[in-house]
């Protein structure tokens, strides 16, 4: 095997043009598997990590190598390993503390991968584990989404909400969601009950008396999410700041949980006053959940949905239009 592979990666926080280098395949330990990544997805959260908006939550040692989901082939296995072998479609979110998928190879715990779902292509495969985990834990371990609720998925023609409302449509709940007059027709499809035209209207006055809302843009149109939550209703956000609560049941440090109670006053003097509660996500890797995932995908109940599938020399352009805001679904890199 090739001693070197070509990764993307950044030299320091802030650094807005990336690099793709030559760097060392990585070893695995006894519990890895070697995967050569065949494709991989943008995410917001990547932008975030890139420009430093994380370090409270995690920092890197420089260069990282960026890019949080993938899938691809089993190369390697360690000693240890029983649930892959060599030759196994696979695919996953690697744990926070060893991201990298922008790369041709990565190392990666056998619990936080799956085998690829049988009917998606690997580029189609990449553009779940972020999302699909993310959406799946906000749904089930916070929300517990029931037929009937009530939820306001923001920005549904996204990568996270395109997941979101099909995920949701499965478990029987009510879906409003907001998106753009281009965005309207996906979303329907997709199963949306209602739709708000974020350029036209104001969500918080066409709403009322929901369950729960499912946050992906943060800033005014979260705490405007309150408005629309009858008592007792639930948010979670993926873009916000994180609160005490987040702190405490993650095992953070008390230093930092207090750091967090400063920062999200804001929210919780909203909490108080609609009489709701506000939770943060910051989404556990989960090959058991990926599996649970696959299965839907098998039985054509949910299917992710690939703006553009962009060369991996081309990772940069991918980044600007990822950020640009106006993709519809995934925008998926292309490596192998």
């Amino acid at each position: 095997m090739e001693k070197k592979m070509k990764a993307v990666l950044i030299h320091k926080y802030g650094q807005k043009n990336i690099e793709m280098k030559n760097v060392s395949i990585p070893d695995i330990s006894n519990d890895d598997v070697l995967v050569e990544i065949h494709a991989a997805s943008i995410n917001p959260v990547d932008f975030k990590i890139r420009d430093g908006k994380l370090r409270p939550l995690i920092n890197y040692k420089m260069p990282l190598i960026l890019g949080n989901d993938f899938s691809g082939t089993v190369i390697k296995a360690g000693k240890n390993i029983t649930k892959f072998k060599a030759g196994d479609p696979v695919y996953g979110r690697p744990r926070k503390s060893r991201i990298g998928t922008f790369a041709e190879y990565i190392a990666v715990h056998e619990d936080d991968i799956a085998l690829k779902p049988a009917n998606l292509t690997f580029e189609e495969a990449a553009a779940v584990p972020l999302v699909g985990l993310t959406t799946f834990q906000a749904f089930h371990d916070i929300l517990n989404l029931q037929p009937e609720d009530k939820i306001l998925i923001q920005a549904g023609s996204g990568g996270i909400g395109t997941f979101a409302i099909q995920l949701a449509k499965e478990i029987g709940a009510y879906v409003a969601t907001t998106a753009s007059n281009a965005g309207k027709d996906l979303v329907e499809r997709l199963g949306a009950d209602k739709v708000i035209n974020y350029r036209e209207e104001n969500f918080e006055e066409k709403l009322a008396d929901y369950d729960y809302v499912y946050d992906t843009l943060g800033g005014d149109a979260l705490v405007q999410s309150f408005k629309i939550l009858k008592p007792g209703g639930k948010i979670v956000s993926i873009s916000d700041v994180p609160n005490a609560r987040f702190g405490k049941e993650n095992n953070y440090p008390f230093w930092k949980t207090i750091a967090f109670r400063l920062i999200s006053r804001k929210l919780t003097k909203l909490e108080k006053q609609y009489q709701v509660q506000y939770n943060f996500l910051f989404m556990k890797p989960s090959g058991e959940q990926l599996n649970k995932i696959r299965e839907l995908i098998e039985a054509e109940k949910i299917k992710p949905l690939i703006d553009q599938i962009i060369p991996f020399e081309d990772t940069q352009k991918a980044m600007e239009y990822s950020e640009s805001g106006r993709a519809k679904g995934k925008i998926v890199i292309k490596i192998k």
